[in-house]
């Protein structure tokens, strides 16, 4: 115990006992956490393993794959499975356990097994269409309305994807000659950006739904590699609480992905979904057209019926009409002879009406003369009183305003003790008119002097 060992002593004994307890290879699941091929052709992968909540690690391990057996294992794995290796994806690996003295623990790979993988896929895709169908929410994009003429387009998809291209040219060279109104929401549309990307534009898209009638998400054609990209939960789940009608073109003829199952519309490829689009708009000019011609054929029907209508009831109606103008004319012949016969009346009346009234007009004409005489020689009593009181009245107001004018008199006044001072014949009415050496004139009511100001005092207001 007391025996001293170097680092590099201790690390070879290590080595070693881990070489006797574990000389064997062992066939070993774990998840791609990292991984790398350096210029060297080694391929370099981190591996671990998770806990059922699959977040968390519980478990972590460097590992290799020689150059010259990666070059099989890639090109085996890629044509079973479609995909390249990649991170976060299952394996089981064929692993023999290697520790270096200066790099520590690893796993030395020389299989992969890739059915397993592909099992794993499966597994994985299976269990998120059952948990949107617990959640019941799977066909719930599917039972949107999906306009009648579908002409605002949101698009996400890559700017530089040539199936973006082939659905923009589509669109624009229908036949029909049909406007369509695009706009792009930018998204990258494989590797692990992927979910992060789509969902960041659909967000964009539902902040400014009222803009648009449907979204399509569409990209090129790639290998079932790219198609996995789209076996996502969340990316799915948002396409089944989207307010607009979801339609994909993602570019896959063998398969579909989660994403393709929970939209409102699945096809094949970005110029399948433009043809969807137009035949959309030209169903709808169809169905106007239908409707226009069955309202102009009813119509029609409705006009000739109501002719057939208004013919039976004008030939029933003319025997009626002629009858009834027949009984018009002798009433209005017996309402002349009635009326005749009340102005003849009215006429012999009207002969004895004058003379009635030119009796009473004299009579009142004289009571009307007889009482404006007796009021006249009544006001003739009265008027020699009524002008002696004006007079009087009169002449005392014309006394008073003579006392007053007198009173106002400049003269009476100068009697009292004012004074009125002057300067070359204008009045001053304040002291602030008056300058030192001014020349002024003084009238008293008996004479006047003239003075020569030496000095003002001058009272502020």
């Amino acid at each position: 115990m007391n025996e001293k060992l170097s680092l590099t002593e201790l690390q070879l004994i290590i080595k070693d006992s881990l070489y006797m307890a574990m000389p064997n290879l062992y066939w070993v699941v774990a998840e791609i956490s990292e991984i790398r091929e350096n210029y060297t052709g080694h391929c370099y992968l981190e591996l671990i393993e998770k806990h059922p909540d699959d977040k968390n690690v519980r478990a972590r391990v460097k590992a290799v794959i020689w150059n010259n057996r990666y070059r099989f294992l890639k090109s085996l794995f890629e044509n079973v499975t479609g995909e390249p290796l990649r991170s976060g994806m299952k394996v089981l690996v064929r692993t023999k356990v290697d520790y270096h003295e200066i790099y520590g623990l690893s796993l030395i790979i020389s299989d992969i097994d890739p059915s397993f993988t592909v099992g794993e896929m499966a597994i994985k895709r299976q269990m998120i269409i059952k948990r949107l169908e617990e959640e019941g929410v799977i066909m719930m994009n599917k039972e949107l309305s999906f306009p009648a003429v579908p002409q605002r387009i949101a698009i996400i998809s890559s700017p530089t994807a040539a199936g973006y291209s082939d659905f923009i040219r589509q669109l624009k060279e229908n036949g029909s000659g049909y406007v369509f109104y695009t706009a792009l929401f930018e998204a990258i549309m494989q590797g692990t950006e992927t979910e992060q990307s789509v969902l960041n534009a659909l967000e964009r898209v539902a902040v400014n739904a009222d803009l648009f009638d449907v979204v399509a998400i569409i990209r090129g054609g790639g290998s079932q590699s790219d198609l996995s990209w789209f076996d996502n939960y969340n990316i799915a789940y948002y396409v089944t609480q989207f307010p607009l009608p979801v339609i994909t073109g993602i570019g896959h003829d063998k398969d579909i992905s989660v994403t393709d199952i929970v939209a409102f519309q699945s096809l094949k490829t970005p110029t399948a979904v433009a043809d969807y689009l137009v035949t959309s708009v030209e169903e709808a000019e169809n169905h106007l057209i239908d409707l226009y011609s069955q309202i102009a054929e009813q119509t029609r029907t409705k006009i000739t019926k109501y002719r057939e209508i208004t013919e039976s009831f004008r030939t029933r109606l003319m025997p009626l009409t002629r009858l009834s103008l027949s009984d018009q004319k002798e009433l209005l012949s017996n309402r002349m002879i009635e009326i005749i016969n009340i102005g003849k009346e009215y006429i012999v009346r009207a002969g004895f009406l004058p003379k009635n009234l030119n009796t009473r007009l004299i009579a009142a004409s004289g009571s009307f003369i007889l009482l404006k005489k007796t009021g006249i020689e009544r006001n003739k009593l009265d008027l020699p009183g009524f002008a002696k009181k004006f007079v009087d009245d009169t002449r005392l107001k014309l006394s008073g305003l003579e006392n007053k004018l007198n009173i106002l008199d400049p003269v009476n006044v100068l009697k009292r003790g004012y004074t009125l001072t002057s300067r070359d014949g204008i009045i001053i009415k304040s002291s602030h008119d008056i300058k030192n050496d001014d020349i002024l004139n003084t009238r008293f009511s008996d004479g006047e002097i003239t003075s020569r100001v030496v000095n003002t005092k001058k009272q502020e207001n």
